[in-house]
């Protein structure tokens, strides 16, 4: 489990693109990690275009934002493409650092237990710790509370 004020844990995982992308090589820049559970679902497409279209002010805030869940990176340039996200998706379908972050848990629906991934997003500062971790995310309104919590 991650904590705030702890080092955050380096990943290792492809984006869309088939592009490597490691936290150590973030250094210096704020990351806004945020987990979502599938692509092209009402809830994950709303919260990619809230993203998408504040991107010119997480830009300004010097600010990288990850989209994360474990859908193939096929699915991931089919999402992206589709809603012409102008940042990484992130692959992880071994669900290693899904289960790093804490976010890979049982949930539960129509009674039916399953696990998947927790709508969570995770704010890493320039020296590679945690920020701020925003557990059970609800998608109305939390690009706002992300921002705010940037800049303070």
């Amino acid at each position: 489990m991650i904590e705030v004020g702890k080092k955050a844990p380096d990943f290792k995982l492809k984006d869309q693109s088939g592009k490597t992308i490691k936290l150590n090589d973030l250094k210096g820049k704020k990351v806004v990690l945020y987990f979502y559970p599938k692509d092209n679902t009402s809830g994950c497409t709303k919260e990619a275009c809230y993203f998408r279209d504040e991107i010119s002010m997480f830009e300004k805030l010097d600010t990288v934002v990850l989209g994360v869940s474990a859908d193939s990176v096929e699915s991931h340039k089919k999402f992206a493409d589709k809603y012409q996200l102008p940042f990484s998706l992130l692959s992880d379908p071994e669900k290693e650092m899904l289960e790093t972050y804490g976010v890979w848990k049982e949930k539960s629906m129509y009674g039916k237990k399953y696990m998947g991934i927790e709508r969570t997003t995770v704010i890493i500062d320039e020296n590679g710790k945690v920020k701020t971790i925003f557990p059970k995310v609800k998608v109305e309104g939390h690009v706002e509370e992300v921002a705010a919590a940037l800049k303070e």
